[in-house]
């Protein structure tokens, strides 16, 4: 009785590590924001977002929060969390440490319809600002509709082939991912081509990831894309919990392991599409959060979900600020920031992995 009575406190002790590493992975996000706010050509203070929120601000600094720093932090935050709690469940269902958005193509058929949308439909254009001319996105909306069609397209394929191949297992459905992103990034560069300096421009703006583009409209859809996303995730945390032991002890507790795994696969793949579609590349996110956070919470999907959704809002925000400051007034490319940064720490994880299972 004893024995039973420690190691239920021994387990209460546990979980208890566990929801204090999620709080405070919590406040550090929500203290990072604050802080995001406070960078820019204006100098805010803490104390400056405060009253901006209480309506006691000068119309400056409302001006330059709610228009422009809170929506970029709002959608670093949504899209953040969308490609890492989709880069968690991948990496459970698919039983692949190196899955995410990329490992089904979903990055690169995006990439591929955002070629499309700028030179085919004629979506980039220049502008001009004292004698400077900028490249952009002329109509981003056809170019985030074909961004997103492709991207999902890329995922439906993998789930058809594996409707149609029913032993082609995890293993073979990352190496058809890997094929049609081979595909796309091929179609793309025969676009790129053929295109003009204008387009050619822009489709490498939109690839080089920018969280400055989305809008409040945009953001109210990827919030809803988000909690739809994260919902199915939350929902199934304990059958995913079932299939970290393999398909076969899954299925003996009642899962049925492979309906589960195209479900996931194309709920986390559409909402991946979605949030590059709107960000453009954006890379590594869905692939480290999840990394990071089993050092604090295991592999226990209940923790590893939400906090691999915080850790990803995290990262983007971290990212963002620092693509402000390393060369202001100029704004540097998230997409780049994040792989520069995301590379070396995902080879430290890699190898630190490794050496604990030698």
């Amino acid at each position: 009785m004893h024995n039973g009575t420690q190691e239920l406190q021994q387990y209460q002790s546990f979980l208890q590590r566990k929801r204090a590493a999620l709080s405070l992975a919590l406040l550090i996000t929500i203290l990072a924001a604050i802080l995001y706010m406070t960078i820019g050509s204006m100098r805010l203070t803490p104390a400056d977002i405060f009253r901006v929120f209480l309506g006691t601000a000068e119309k400056k600094h409302v001006t330059a929060v709610k228009n422009i720093r809170l929506p970029r932090v709002l959608a670093a935050i949504v899209i953040g969390a969308v490609l890492a709690s989709s880069g968690t469940v991948m990496q459970c269902v698919l039983r692949n440490p190196l899955a995410s958005a990329s490992t089904l193509g979903v990055s690169q058929g995006a990439a591929f319809g955002a070629a499309i949308g700028i030179i085919v439909f004629g979506g980039g254009m220049i502008t001009n600002s004292n004698s400077n001319s900028t490249v952009a996105v002329n109509n981003p909306y056809i170019v985030t509709v074909c961004a997103f069609v492709f991207g999902s397209v890329s995922s439906l394929v993998v789930i058809a082939i594996s409707r149609w191949r029913r032993g082609i297992g995890p293993g073979g459905l990352v190496l058809a991912g890997t094929a049609l992103s081979a595909m796309f990034t091929g179609g793309s560069t025969l676009l790129q081509y053929f295109a003009d300096d204008t387009s050619l421009g822009a489709v490498v703006f939109w690839t080089f990831g920018n969280l400055g583009n989305v809008g409040w409209k945009d953001l109210r859809f990827l919030s809803a894309v988000f909690l739809l996303c994260f919902s199915f995730c939350f929902f199934n945390r304990w059958n995913y919990n079932a299939m970290e032991a393999g398909f076969d002890t899954a299925k003996s507790l009642g899962v049925n392991a492979h309906h589960l795994m195209l479900a996931s696969m194309a709920v986390c793949s559409l909402s991946a599409a979605a949030a590059v579609s709107f960000a453009g590349i954006i890379s590594f996110v869905g692939l480290i959060a999840p990394h990071l956070m089993r050092f604090f919470v295991g592999n226990d999907h209940r923790y590893l979900i939400p906090g691999s959704a915080i850790c990803g809002s995290l990262l983007l925000i971290l990212a963002d600020a620092a693509a402000k400051l390393i060369d202001p007034p100029v704004i540097l490319p998230i997409g780049a920031i994040m792989s520069f940064v995301g590379g070396p720490v995902f080879l430290i994880l890699l190898f630190r992995g490794r050496k604990e299972n030698d």
